[in-house]
């Protein structure tokens, strides 16, 4: 008899739906530690009635509580302790929409693995990420937490993240479980409002929102979070045809489903259960596992079973699959992690700040560079380092930043002080990061920008730190118009009219629409929130010793009237034709966004060549290989992305204009010449037919390689999939 089996048979109902439930000991936990509060939660796991554990940390703490599990409790079962590990536990690389602007999947896994790390050191097993959602609403806080707007990067972002943070062994010390989020179309909530309703066709649903999840359940993760949102009047937290039946049923997950925070009980305010005795079994019956926080599970599965709303057996079921997830993790044999001689070592503290390094230097975008002003030179006058983000610890490393250590932030202010020996830098705050709340603020404000602005005139070249603060990034920040807070317009245009060469260096989560900004600043470099080695990473940069290599995972829009502007649209019957009234367009705006997806400047020089398929005509079980000639025709060397998109010109669905089929990052010295080959398999030219279903339909496909999604700019080139021969 197995260990669960065994288990299951001498559990009480008590004890079965206390390994349903997921408590928070509290957001003050992580910062002040354990409350006042704290014993009757550990009266409830030494009685089993709590199975998982999110929000506590600091291993002395977690070891504390794990040990009344596993010593004091009937059962001696060890309890599952979560926490967001997003972009870092100590240490923090760029937030993920920033990283995937590095498109280096080999980056996206490390970092994980090195959060993993950390975060297995203190006594987490469990991480509420990555986040999967595809964004094409800046408008929504929640963008920075993913991969941006294709789905092909989020796969790829989503088996990158499982790897790295899972590793190869489940059970290993240093392996955290992954949990997909939030499962699904979550970043489509209507006009970019967080926690609002989502209207989507099936069509953009299997297209577009769950190619990630069933990439991220592919690659193994243990675990996937429902999203607080409802489609189409279905709520995630209680749809059993998506739970169960497709990503259980179709997919072949094995893992558990972890709620979002109360997301079960706000079944009622969705108003589909009248209670949380509804509420609790219409989420069991749909699949969910561990109910977070919300009490629908500790409260109401004992009535629904009475009230014959729910059976025993699928009780059992779901506490089976939750005991199994737990044995998987080898928390039966090691509750405790630590004190396995065979356990390997872990990266230094050198190495982690090494990668994170790289990381942000590596995600940073140069979205223009008019005149060549970047790189400054090593030697020269005085550089003005002017902004409210210059020294702001916080600013650096973004949200849901784990327990980023704040006296280990390298702060702009320090980065270029050591990237530039030979050069004095000046700095000034210039203004708030947000709105000033009373006269005195208004009038502190005035100050800095006056101060600033007497410091500018005295240097040879400005660089403005500007952006978004962090705080109205991420979760419950929706903005319906993402630009520049406070007065850090008004301080941009008094030291742009100066005349001095000026770059804006440019914090944020999100495009920042602040399209005249952009538009006149000599050079700008967008680095999102870079993390605990951004000041250092972006003095890099600025300074020449790293040449920039991010791409936009996101269209940046020209005017929030755009939005949502993104390069994956399906033809119009009456295509855009300039000059033409009666054609989709706007009357006041281009179409295009400012700046495309995939767009980022470098201080080296490539060009492309048109693409060679190895044949013309091919068949599905034939495949087909696209060869692009790559050159660095600057004087030095650099790196950059070249994006390969397809298009199915006739089918029996209308398909997008363009397709992200495959994405490299390729570095090449000053000069230097190579070749890029992307191999596609028929796996590539699979639609969904009129029925959602997997078809291959024979015919043309224009294949174009290019820096970014600008359809003008892309080389391509036709090749024909031929119908397989008929069977004698």
């Amino acid at each position: 008899m197995s260990r669960i089996t065994e288990l299951l048979a001498t559990m009480t109902l008590e004890e079965k739906i206390g390994q349903l439930v997921m408590v928070s000991l509290g957001a003050e936990t992580i910062v002040t530690g354990p409350r006042a509060a704290e014993e009757p939660t550990v009266e409830d796991v030494r009685s089993g009635r709590v199975g998982s554990v999110l929000n506590l940390v600091g291993r002395d703490r977690i070891h504390a509580l794990q040990r009344v599990a596993v010593e004091e409790s009937r059962l001696k079962i060890p309890l599952l302790f979560g926490l967001d590990v997003v972009h870092g536990y100590f240490t923090n690389a760029p937030v993920p929409l920033g990283e995937t602007a590095a498109f280096r999947p080999d980056l996206w896994e490390k970092t994980a693995r090195l959060a993993a790390e950390e975060a297995c050191d203190d006594g987490i097993h469990l991480t509420f990420a990555p986040m999967l959602d595809c964004a094409r609403d800046p408008r929504w806080g929640r963008i920075v937490e993913g991969p941006g707007e294709d789905p092909t990067v989020g796969r790829a972002f989503a088996a990158a993240k499982v790897r790295g943070f899972q590793g190869a062994d489940p059970a290993s010390p240093w392996s955290l479980a992954a949990t997909a989020k939030h499962f699904a179309a979550y970043g489509a909530c209507t006009a970019g409002r967080d926690y609002a309703s989502v209207e989507i066709s099936e069509r953009t649903l299997h297209e577009v929102y769950l190619p990630a999840f069933e990439a991220a359940v592919k690659a193994g993760c243990l675990a996937i979070m429902p999203a607080f949102v409802d489609i189409a009047g279905r709520p995630m937290s209680g749809d059993h045809g998506f739970l169960t039946d497709l990503v259980r049923g179709r997919w072949g997950f094995e893992g558990i489903y972890v709620s979002d925070y109360d997301a079960v009980g706000e079944l009622v305010a969705h108003g589909v259960a009248a209670d949380m005795v509804e509420a609790a079994a219409i989420a069991l019956k749909a699949g969910m596992d561990l109910d977070m926080e919300s009490r629908a599970y500790p409260d109401g599965l004992k009535p629904a079973l009475e009230r014959g709303l729910i059976s025993i057996d699928l009780i059992d079921e779901t506490v089976a699959r939750v005991l199994r997830v737990k044995e998987r993790l080898g928390l039966f044999e090691a509750p405790f992690g630590r004190g396995d001689p065979a356990r390997p070592a872990a990266s230094t503290r050198a190495e982690r700040r090494a990668v994170v390094r790289e990381a942000a230097a590596a995600s940073a975008v140069l979205l223009t560079n008019r005149g060549r002003v970047l790189p400054l030179a090593p030697e020269g006058g005085p550089i003005a380092l002017i902004g409210p983000f210059v020294d702001d610890t916080a600013q650096m490393i973004g949200p849901w930043s784990g327990l980023g250590d704040q006296d280990e932030i390298v702060t702009l202010t320090a980065g270029f002080a050591a990237a530039f020996p030979g050069r004095e830098v000046r700095v000034a705050e210039g203004c708030a990061a947000d709105h000033a709340e009373d006269d005195a603020g208004a009038a502190c404000d005035a100050m800095l920008i006056a101060e600033a602005e007497a410091l500018a005139t005295t240097c040879d070249v400005v660089v403005l730190a500007l952006g978004e603060p962090s705080e109205l990034s991420g979760e419950a920040a929706s903005r319906a118009r993402p630009g520049l807070t406070g007065r850090q317009a008004e301080l941009a245009a008094r030291i742009l009219a100066l005349g001095k060469p000026c770059v804006v260096v440019m914090t944020c989560g999100r495009p920042l629409i602040e399209t005249e900004l952009l538009k006149k600043a000599d050079a700008t470099l967008v680095v999102w929130y870079p993390g605990s080695e951004g000041g250092r990473a972006v003095a890099d940069l600025v300074a020449g010793a790293v040449s920039p290599s991010g791409s936009l995972p996101v269209s940046w829009p020209l005017d929030v009237g755009q939005i949502p502007v993104f390069f994956g649209e399906r033809p119009s019957g009456r295509p855009f034709v300039l000059g033409e009234h009666f054609t989709t367009q706007y009357l006041d705006v281009p179409n295009t966004p400012l700046f495309p997806f995939g767009h980022g400047l470098s201080y080296a020089d490539f060009g492309l060549e048109a693409p060679r398929p190895s044949s013309p005509a091919f068949r599905a079980g034939e495949g087909v290989v696209v060869t692009t000639r790559v050159t660095n025709r600057g004087a030095r060397a650099g790196a950059t992305t070249v994006f390969l998109f397809s298009r199915d010109v006739v089918a029996s669905t209308a398909r997008p204009l363009l397709e992200l089929k495959r994405f490299e990052t390729i570095e090449l010295a000053a000069g230097e010449t190579r070749d890029l080959a992307f191999t596609l398999t028929a796996a590539d030219f699979v639609l969904l037919g009129p029925d959602l279903e997997p078809r291959l339909e024979p015919g043309r496909f224009d294949l174009s390689v290019g820096f970014s999604a600008d359809r003008a700019s892309l080389k391509t080139v036709s090749v024909e999939l031929l119908a397989e021969p008929a069977v004698a």
